[in-house]
């Protein structure tokens, strides 16, 4: 849960450790503990310190050579029997008026000459030739002079240890100490008053939402459960990858229970001190028991609850390992007569510990996936009810532009489409909006002020054209929507593709057409310009992920078989999973190129063949910059394409704001030509 929301209040019960207090103010707390002693000790403390300073801001001597001191008698500066001589040093007090020896809180200024170790005979002669009477004292041990100089310093800092070591002790659970509240749980407390997320606010997950939407009627009614001998779920697993609504399903729990909602991440166990992580554990648990039926969220388990032994951790008494064995025994000790429910909610369920999802810990796994094409559409409907939308927007149609969009990537569309309408002073948002906000949050922002230069533009144009006229004449591909040569993100063009339906699997024919319909940028733009660039890197990159996908995962290389060579992907490690011996490695290595060369050569007879339709539409990109799929198609066929170009828009609209309103009366005078002026295509 996000740490924005409040701290509820439990409808059943009082917090733990506090009195019922009706006003809401927080009543009297008899069980808060009174601190006099600390008070106390935070006074000496304070007391210490500024003794310390003010002995040292006292301090009237001034430390000097011998040849000074010499000099300042020969002055007859210094007064006559003030001068004290011991094995450390020499001091003496001048007289009043002395140059450079002001006096020094209302007393005369005294001096200190210091004597090394050796030359206090030395210093004894030169007394004794200057004829100045001195008086002998014996001096302090080091011991003493070191007690009194460091003396109160180590007294603050013995109070400061004291005082940290007490709190410390205090640390695993106790009230008092200013580090006590290390070992208490950072959870929040949240009641359906104080969310505003519903069931109805979820959609795309249907099943998900069901199976969150039984552990309310678990909770609301469990006798209706008891009657037939079922118990209620212990823990509930939310696996899904990021974006998917995991959160947001434990928020619609949350809103529409009518019991306690304990919320915590999986990083807030752990802390600088051992133990710790294992002590706010507890704690979570032991408030949840004495306000069941409640409910504990845990955000993010694989933060603490990570596969036990494997890779590189230290051991036993790693911090991370103790805060899951402490979650294991308290889940594991519940009573059944214990309405508490906990839910995670995990990316990476594959790297938990298998005693955390065990039935009995976790009973239930709930896959929370990417929304299919109806959910994205009941996304959309969702995240658009606050937006003022116009009457040609399509979110069927928008549903369809979006596969694999997470309901976070939705949410941000929709959120991004009001932005542009709003830079663009519109009245409600437009299609074309939602388009535009599709294409930012999937690819970037389009960088049309971006220059480039002729001859990139025209190899740009070819490669897309490339992939344009191959998916156009593959039935097995997925069908154009429309491509431009608009910079945006990283890219300097993109083909979009409009799926007819979502696909759970990947057939032969579509994987071997896609392939083609990758190599054909590549193939284009090095027969129009006689060269290879960089920009087919990412097609490159997919063209070999598929076709080691084909022979490594789906058994579709003859040569190969009905084997998997992939292996398990569980992170654990550094070094990669390999267990085929190097033969087969080369065989691998052997049948992924031949698959790619097979799908480069077809796409080289094919561009060969409809080169002029290629040609067409790649001037047809230099020209338009953007082409939709009825435009390719009308290419395709030979057919010419009538739509007013980039600077003719730019050109009618500098028409439309530069020309005058019209007035009944003419205007006169100088100033009748219009300025030259077009505004900027961002």
């Amino acid at each position: 849960m996000s740490s924005d929301q409040g701290q509820g209040s439990n409808p059943k019960k009082s917090e733990p450790g506090r009195q019922n207090d009706p006003s809401g103010s927080g009543g009297p707390q008899p069980n808060r503990p009174r601190r006099p002693l600390m008070t106390w000790v935070i006074l000496f403390a304070l007391v210490a310190l500024v003794w310390v300073v003010a002995v040292g801001s006292n301090d009237t001597t001034t430390q000097v050579d011998l040849n000074e001191f010499k000099t300042l008698v020969e002055n007859k500066d210094v007064e006559l029997g003030s001068v004290s001589v011991s094995a450390i040093e020499m001091t003496a007090t001048l007289k009043e008026g002395t140059t450079g020896y002001p006096p020094k809180n209302g007393e005369p200024a005294k001096i200190a000459v210091e004597i090394a170790a050796g030359g206090l005979p030395f210093v004894l002669e030169e007394l004794k030739g200057l004829g100045i009477a001195f008086e002998m004292h014996k001096s302090d041990s080091t011991w003493m002079q070191l007690l009194i100089g460091f003396g109160p310093i180590l007294l603050v800092f013995i109070i400061i240890w004291f005082f940290i070591i007490r709190s410390m002790r205090n640390a695993g659970g106790g009230p008092g100490g200013m580090l006590g509240n290390f070992g208490k749980s950072r959870h929040r407390v949240q009641t359906k008053d104080t969310v505003n997320v519903s069931f109805k606010d979820v959609a795309g997950v249907q099943e998900a939402k069901e199976e969150v939407q039984e552990l309310v009627t678990f909770l609301k009614d469990p006798k209706r459960f008891q009657r037939l001998g079922g118990r209620i779920p212990r823990g509930v697993l939310l696996e899904g990858l990021p974006g998917c609504g995991k959160t947001l399903l434990a928020k619609a729990i949350a809103g529409e229970a009518d019991v306690p909602f304990f919320s915590i991440s999986g990083s807030d166990f752990v802390e600088m001190f051992v133990g710790v992580g294992a002590s706010r554990v507890r704690d979570l648990f032991k408030q949840a028991k004495e306000n069941s039926p409640c409910i504990i969220f845990l955000d993010e388990i694989d933060a603490v609850g990570r596969r036990r032994g494997g890779g590189f951790t230290t051991g036993g008494h790693d911090e991370r390992e103790q805060t899951l064995n402490a979650i294991l025994v308290e889940m594991d000790g519940f009573d059944a007569t214990n309405q508490v429910i906990v839910i995670a909610a995990t990316n990476r369920a594959d790297v938990l510990d298998p005693a955390l999802t065990r039935p009995g810990r976790f009973d239930r796994t709930v896959s929370v996936p990417l929304p299919d094409l109806e959910g994205r559409a009941q996304i959309l409907a969702v995240h658009a009810r606050n937006v003022k939308t116009g009457p040609d927007v399509d979110l069927v149609r928008l549903g369809r532009g979006t596969p694999m969009f997470s309901g976070a990537d939705l949410a941000a569309m929709i959120n991004e489409a009001a932005i542009i309408a709003t830079m663009a002073d519109k009245d409600f948002v437009e299609m074309s909006d939602l388009e535009e906000a599709r294409d930012k949050v999937r690819w970037g922002r389009a960088r049309r002020s971006h220059k480039v230069e002729e001859e990139d533009r025209v190899a740009t144009a070819y490669h897309e054209a490339g992939h344009t006229v191959v998916q156009s004449l593959l039935d097995d591909a997925d069908p154009l929507h429309k491509v431009t040569i608009i910079p945006r993100g990283a890219a300097g063009g993109a083909t979009f593709s409009l799926p007819e339906k979502d696909r759970h699997g990947y057939g032969r024919k579509y994987i071997e057409a896609t392939l083609r319909v990758l190599c054909a940028g590549r193939i284009a733009e090095e027969k129009k310009t006689g060269d290879t660039s960089s920009g087919a890197s990412m097609d490159i990159k997919m063209a070999t992920q598929y076709a080691r996908a084909m022979v490594l995962e789906w058994g579709m290389s003859d040569r190969v078989g009905f084997v998997n060579y992939a292996g398990s992907d569980q992170r654990e490690t550094m070094l990669p999973e390999k267990e085929y011996s190097d033969e087969t490695a080369r065989v691998i290595d052997e049948e992924i190129r031949k698959i790619v060369d097979a799908a480069y050569d077809e796409c080289t007879r094919l561009i060969a063949t409809h080169w002029d339709q290629l040609v067409a539409v790649a001037e047809a990109l230099l020209k338009y910059e953007t082409l939709s799929s009825d435009d390719v198609d009308k290419l395709m066929k030979g057919e010419r394409i009538e739509k007013p170009t980039v600077a003719e828009l730019l050109t009618a609209e500098a028409a439309k704001t530069t020309l005058p309103p019209p007035t009944a009366t003419p205007i006169e005078g100088p100033g009748d030509d219009l300025p030259d002026i077009m505004p900027s295509p961002a």
